[in-house]
């Protein structure tokens, strides 16, 4: 089982800032594959579902997205892990990230929060070697505007590059699923921007079933 995390801030007052791009990408996810309904559990909503994979076969995925807060994300996470025995590789985060442009992605595996109080939480609860999915919004120029730049709205001239990369995210979650982020992230970056010559696929290993 594949443990699929958004981080985000719960409630309608933050549904739309930047800072729950990753609740926005796994709700598109579940929605797209069918997922069942959400419930409460781990602190959290969860629902669950299967991903056909590209080379036959499924993985079951449990979608989670934290209720506590950002800063208190990894207290969920913790649970839900301990009690499916669940190794920190099995787990994929969806996380804003200030330091790609906006529409960019990349996915990795480790690393340190980069000031990422959901991050931090996560590292805190899991150790860092968990996957992530980093989702561009951008930088707003100055440390000292960060924090209500990330607590604000999408501005409408997001829209021309947020909804493509959240349906491309949902659209190429197989390949995550099988193990394959190189392909995950190569299928994405064609998906929402004009593909460069010579750019081909390349086989990746990751969080398999």
């Amino acid at each position: 089982m594949l443990l699929l995390v958004g981080l985000g801030n719960p409630g309608s007052d933050y549904a739309g800032h930047r800072h729950n791009i990753g609740f926005m990408a796994v709700d598109e996810i579940v929605r797209r594959h069918g997922f069942g309904p959400w419930r409460k559990r781990f602190q959290a909503k969860i629902a669950e579902g299967l991903i056909d994979l590209p080379a036959g076969g499924t993985e079951k995925v449990l979608a989670l997205q934290p209720q506590t807060y950002m800063n208190l994300s990894g207290q969920s996470v913790g649970d839900a892990t301990g009690y499916f025995k669940l190794s920190p590789d099995r787990v994929v985060v969806f996380h804003d990230e200030l330091d790609l442009a906006p529409g960019k992605l990349r996915v990795k595996r480790g690393g340190g929060a980069g000031g990422h109080n959901g991050l931090r939480s996560m590292d805190a609860h899991l150790g860092p070697d968990y996957w992530r999915v980093r989702l561009g919004i951008g930088h707003p120029g100055d440390k000292a505007l960060v924090h209500g730049y990330v607590l604000h709205d999408f501005s409408k001239a997001d829209a021309t590059w947020l909804a493509p990369l959240l349906t491309a995210c949902a659209d190429a979650f197989p390949l995550l699923a099988a193990g394959a982020p190189d392909k995950f992230m190569n299928k994405v970056t064609l998906a929402t921007q004009p593909p460069k010559a010579g750019l081909k696929s390349a086989d990746g290993q990751g969080p398999t079933g």
